[in-house]
C-alpha cells in the first residue's frame, strides 16, 4: 500500500485536494529550511516536497535556481537532505524528496532509498527520470517501501501517460504548463485537460504543479485535481539568505494559510 494513501484518503473525506509545498533543502540554511518546512506543515500544508539543490536544474525556473545555487554555495551536501527529512518526520510531518537523477545515481540508488526511508521519507519525485529507465529505482523503492512519483506534461502522449501512471505510486505529478517552474498570473489552460487524460489511465491521485502562487489559483486547480503543488511562490517569500529567519517564517506561514484556504474552497468549474 502507498505510504501516501492515508493522506489522500483523509483529504477526500474532507472534500478537498491536498496541499503540497516545496522548498530546496539548505535554503536559506539547512537548519533554516527545516524550520520553514515545519512552518508550512503547521500552517495547513499536508505534505512537503524537499528539493535537492543541483547545479543543472533543467526543470526549475530562475527563482528556484537562485535558491539552489545559494544552498550549494552555503555548503549544502547531499547527506543534509536526510537531516531535513528526519527533522520533518520527527515533528510528525510527511515528506517526499524531489531530486534530479544524477545525485541519486552517484550516491547509489539503493543506498539513497535506504537512507531516505530511514530518515522517515515517504517517497521521491524524479523529474528527469522516465519509467523506461527506472528499473533500479523502482526495485529500490519497492524494497524500502517508498512511493515513486513520475511526471506527465501537457505534451505527453496517451501511451506515455499510461506507462508513467503504471510505474507510479502515491500520486502522479502533472505539470500545469510546458516549461520550467515559476509562479504565473493564471493557471495553465492545459492543466485540466492533462488531469482529465490521466484519469482515463489510472485511479492514482493526480497532483498539479508549476505556476501556482495564490489561494484563488489553488482553489481553481483543487476543483479538478487531487493535490495542488506550490514551489516558486514559497521560495520567493523567503527573501534571501541574509534575511532574518523569523521574517521568512512569517511570509511562508501567510502564503501557506492562504493556499490551505484555497484548497478548501475548491472551484466546481474546470479551468
Amino acid at each position: 500500500m502507498s505510504r501516501l494513501a492515508p493522506m489522500f484518503a483523509q483529504c477526500r473525506a474532507e472534500g478537498r485536494a491536498a496541499l503540497i509545498g516545496y522548498l530546496p533543502a539548505g535554503y536559506p540554511t539547512v537548519a533554516g529550511s527545516s524550520a520553514l518546512f515545519r512552518t508550512m506543515l503547521d500552517s495547513g500544508v499536508d505534505l512537503v516536497e524537499i528539493g535537492v539543490p543541483y547545479s543543472d536544474p533543467v526543470m526549475d525556473g530562475p527563482v528556484i535556481q537562485r535558491a539552489a545555487e545559494s544552498a550549494l554555495h552555503g555548503g549544502f551536501r547531499l547527506r543534509n537532505v536526510f537531516e531535513v527529512v528526519e527533522s520533518v518526520a520527527s515533528a510528525g510531518g510527511r515528506a517526499v524528496v524531489m531530486t534530479y537523477w544524477n545525485p541519486v545515481h552517484r550516491y547509489g540508488v539503493d543506498a539513497f532509498a535506504r537512507d531516505l526511508a530511514s530518515a522517515g521519507g515517504l517517497g521521491m519525485i524524479t523529474p528527469d527520470l522516465i519509467p523506461d529507465e527506472a528499473d533500479d529505482w523502482i526495485s529500490a523503492a519497492d524494497t524500502h517501501r517508498l512511493d515513486r512519483i513520475f511526471l506527465i506534461a501537457p505534451s505527453s502522449s496517451e501511451e506515455r501517460i499510461s506507462l508513467t501512471a503504471e510505474a507510479s505510486s502515491g500520486f502522479v505529478y502533472a505539470t500545469a504548463v510546458m516549461g520550467v517552474t515559476g509562479a504565473r498570473d493564471a493557471v495553465g489552460s492545459e492543466a485540466w485537460s492533462t488531469v482529465r487524460r490521466a484519469r482515463a489511465h489510472t485511479t492514482l491521485p493526480i497532483g498539479v504543479g508549476l505556476g501556482v502562487r495564490s489561494g484563488d489559483q489553488a482553489a481553481e486547480i483543487a476543483g479538478f485535481s487531487d493535490a495542488v503543488i506550490v514551489g516558486s511562490a514559497f521560495v520567493s517569500r523567503i527573501g534571501g539568505v541574509d534575511r532574518e529567519l523569523s521574517g521568512a517564517e512569517a511570509e511562508v506561514r501567510e502564503l501557506a494559510v492562504e493556499l490551505a484556504a484555497g484548497v478548501r474552497r475548491r472551484s466546481t468549474q474546470p479551468a
